[in-house]
């Protein structure tokens, strides 16, 4: 639920989420979380490591079963109808999921068969996919050789092979230095002009926030704590001149942990240091 001062939007989207909650033993990672998602609307879950960002994406695209509540993509339950729901999702972890050892064009081609393009297709489509990230002239380079920013612009077009509706971005710039970072961001720009998609982007970078969302969805111990636009949570604060950070610690009153847990905080690094 939002906070008071930031208005309430109706339940309607592509992407329906109602009391979604996850519960791992004792520790309730996600704790009844409510938002849409809106056609060709880019949308931010924002907040530290451990906040439950993760979790929520992770559930949304069909990867680990809800506790309680339900979420919807395109009319189709994502606990009921999981088969369904992935033929309009694309899905980019924050962990690395391209092989080094494979060429960037190897790695598509297997990617392309897993999702059942077919064999006439495959090559066009590839092709299309490496001029639009702008890794043509990598194509036939081992992917152990790109740059951080290289390997993780792989990463999306291949979930763009499937040409989803709903595009889950989970930290796509962790361990990526400012450059890389940026380069990122443009491409995300120009897929919002060349398709119909809608995005969820997780970070705890503020900057990206700003910089791709039209909303935000600020999330602290499992929680929403405000839902907005980046300009009306500055707003909230009352703050001339406030930023996406100073919004974040008016909303969560500074009760929130700095750090990632040990976990998180180790594969944060190994992250870092794979993509160099």
């Amino acid at each position: 639920m939002a906070e008071p001062g930031i208005a309430s939007e109706p339940v309607t989207g592509i992407v329906i989420v109602a009391s979604l909650t996850k519960q791992f033993g004792s520790r309730l990672a996600v704790n009844q979380i409510s938002f849409a998602i809106a056609q060709g609307e880019v949308f931010g879950l924002v907040g530290p490591n451990g906040a439950g960002k993760t979790t929520t994406v992770r559930m949304l695209a069909t990867l680990i079963p809800p506790t309680a509540g339900s979420a919807s993509i395109h009319g189709f339950d994502i606990r009921k109808q999981p088969t369904q729901v992935r033929r309009y999702i694309g899905y980019v972890p924050q962990a690395l999921s391209a092989d080094g050892d494979l060429t960037g064009y190897e790695n598509l081609l297997i990617f392309a068969k897993l999702i059942g393009i077919p064999p006439a297709e495959r090559s066009k489509q590839i092709e299309e996919i490496l001029a639009v990230m702008e890794l043509t002239d990598a194509a036939h380079t081992r992917v152990k050789q790109y740059s951080g920013g290289m390997v993780r612009r792989l990463e999306i077009g291949q979930a763009m092979l499937m040409r989803p509706s709903v595009l889950f971005l989970d930290e796509p710039t962790v361990g990526l230095d400012p450059v890389a970072r940026g380069t990122v961001w443009e491409l995300l720009h120009s897929f919002r002009q060349q398709y119909p998609l809608s995005i969820l982007i997780t970070t705890h970078y503020m900057e990206e926030a700003e910089a791709l969302c039209d909303r935000v969805a600020i999330m602290n111990h499992g929680r929403i704590v405000a839902l907005g636009s980046p300009g009306k949570l500055k707003a909230a604060t009352g703050q001339p001149g406030a930023t996406l950070e100073d919004a974040f610690r008016f909303f969560t009153g500074g009760d929130y942990e700095e750090e990632a847990n040990y976990n998180e905080l180790k594969r944060t690094r190994k992250i870092a240091r794979r993509l160099g």
